[in-house]
């Protein structure tokens, strides 16, 4: 399962980055974006009641790792959910290192969270052989593309998060 990180600062004097100490970090998320970080945790680890269909409950975490501000705000993203699940985030992998990173959890049988860039997530679902949108959109950050094992290769859904308001139930296209 493969997720954007949660909403970031836009840039244009919009709403600004906070690190988890509440200090302003052009790196960090965003208050909406701490928001759905949190929200994640339910979606992926619920306390009560089933899964949402289409996903499961992840048994490792992966981020992207990184120097200086590189990766910040998916290890943020993930974090909540890893916290739940008892999990450490993995950070082995960064930006450019789609393939060792889909070879790695490709290994893996069972289920497992990435929380990534979105300018590479193509990247990453091709690395798995999967067929997927060119482009995942600046604007979009509540869908989880889910990754499923056929054959000699993977086909990819799309559920849509529905965690906050303003969230699309349409796929990437």
């Amino acid at each position: 399962m493969i997720i954007r990180h949660a909403e970031k600062p836009s840039g244009s004097g919009g709403p600004q980055g906070i690190d988890v100490n509440g200090n302003a970090d052009s790196h960090s998320l965003t208050v909406r974006g701490w928001t759905r970080a949190g929200a994640l945790v339910e979606l992926f680890a619920p306390a009560t009641g089933p899964m949402r269909e289409g996903l499961a409950r992840p048994t490792a975490v992966y981020a992207a790792g990184g120097d200086g501000g590189e990766g910040t705000r998916p290890r943020e993203t993930a974090g909540p959910v890893a916290e739940r699940l008892g999990k450490t985030v993995l950070t082995t992998y960064g930006k450019g290192s789609e393939n060792a990173l889909a070879a790695e959890v490709a290994r893996r049988t069972e289920p497992t969270l990435i929380s990534w860039q979105h300018e590479e997530i193509p990247a990453l679902a091709a690395a798995f052989g999967a067929t997927a949108p060119q482009k995942w959109p600046d604007d979009r950050f509540d869908v989880v593309w889910v990754l499923t094992p056929a054959g000699s290769g993977w086909t990819l859904t799309q559920v849509p998060e529905l965690l906050l308001a303003g969230d699309s139930a349409e796929p990437i296209k």
